[in-house]
């Protein structure tokens, strides 16, 4: 292995005829690079909707790995390419294992491959948990700031589900200027709820604290709502939670009934994305036959193409975009190589004649 900067790395990267160097990227590098950079990764990632917005993208269908064993653990494959500045080919390979909580391990894991515009040749394997908690996060964190102008901003916060995501979310709401006078919490776990309750305290969140009995109760509660469940199927019901008009991230994706969707004004990250595996969108579309409920998606928004009532419930549910993990992992790719610490994985590619 050998250490390199990004001087080293334009005589091979990208030139026509040569291959690039193979790096490694562990957690630690993934971490620190985008540490106290939450609204930079925020601006990356606005940035990724407009240019996948303007169709300077690919992103196909995710693949759902399941197991007839193991019912409710999935592995899911991003594969995507994004245009603009970054130019950069690549797959996200994730996996979320629920039973892991159990044992005192996280949930989910994830590599990020990132490949070269020009050559496709693999350039460097990063550690993608951190990355895929970064990319949701400040997802919500747009969504929240772009979805509640024109209203009285939000004062009381909900979150619904205490794991690793909601904690992403509530620091990159924090390091983006959000503060609130209460925050209230619902998990089925209690271990979950003490440990989100320790973090708020460390992280010197003002407000006070509620703990709530229900998610119902929690929707109610909240003029912002964070979904970052587990759930597979809805388990909110009742319109009448809503008619508070409050604004949800509906992170989770699949916890609202279709009957809360149609009574929202509902923003998705892509449709096409969006609209399928059994997610509460997807169980609108099949009610309905339509699609109508969906006004539009974040690049609309940001682009002022859409616009939100303030007076109505508005819905955020992101799909999650390959391109917007190519985004990130670029830009960790980029500050890594910088600072003169990429791990490279001498002679990683050993097969270079075509003939022996």
């Amino acid at each position: 292995m050998t250490v390199v900067s990004s001087q080293d790395l334009p005589s091979t990267l990208g030139r026509p005829g040569s291959v690039p160097p193979f790096a490694v990227i562990p957690g630690a590098q993934v971490r620190a690079a985008l540490q106290g950079r939450e609204p930079e990764v925020v601006a990356l990632v606005e940035e990724a909707y407009r240019v996948h917005g303007a169709g300077d993208s690919v992103n196909p269908p995710s693949y759902f790995l399941r197991f007839p064993d193991r019912p409710s653990a999935r592995i899911i494959a991003l594969p995507a390419s994004l245009g603009g500045s970054t130019r950069v080919d690549g797959l996200k390979w994730v996996s979320s294992f629920p039973d892991n909580v159990a044992s005192g391990i996280p949930r989910a894991s994830a590599v990020l491959i990132l490949n070269d515009h020009d050559t496709g040749y693999p350039i460097a394997c990063l550690e993608a948990s951190i990355i895929n908690a970064a990319r949701t996060a400040a997802s919500a964190a747009s969504a929240a700031d772009r979805l509640t102008r024109g209203r009285p901003r939000p004062a009381h916060v909900s979150f619904v589900g205490l794991g690793l995501i909601a904690r992403y979310i509530h620091t990159y709401l924090a390091a983006t200027g959000w503060s609130f006078d209460e925050i209230a919490l619902h998990d089925p776990s209690a271990d979950s709820v003490a440990g989100f309750r320790a973090y708020l305290g460390n992280s010197g969140a003002a407000g006070r604290i509620t703990v709530l009995d229900s998610a119902d109760q929690a929707v109610r509660a909240g003029d912002l709502v964070v979904f970052a469940t587990v759930a597979g199927a809805p388990h909110v019901l009742d319109p009448a939670c809503v008619a508070h008009a409050p604004v949800i991230l509906h992170v989770s994706l699949r916890d609202l009934a279709p009957e809360i969707l149609l009574a929202s004004t509902n923003i998705v990250d892509d449709v096409d994305h969006c609209l399928r595996a059994e997610t509460s969108p997807h169980l609108t579309e099949r009610l309905t036959g339509n699609r109508d409920f969906v006004a539009g998606t974040m690049a609309d928004v940001l682009t002022g193409k859409v616009s939100v009532p303030s007076d109505r419930p508005v819905v955020f549910s992101p799909f999650g975009l390959g391109v917007l993990d190519l985004a990130v992992g670029k830009h960790i790719y980029d500050v890594v190589a910088g600072s003169g610490e990429l791990r490279v994985i001498d002679d990683f590619f050993a097969e270079l004649s075509r003939y022996g």
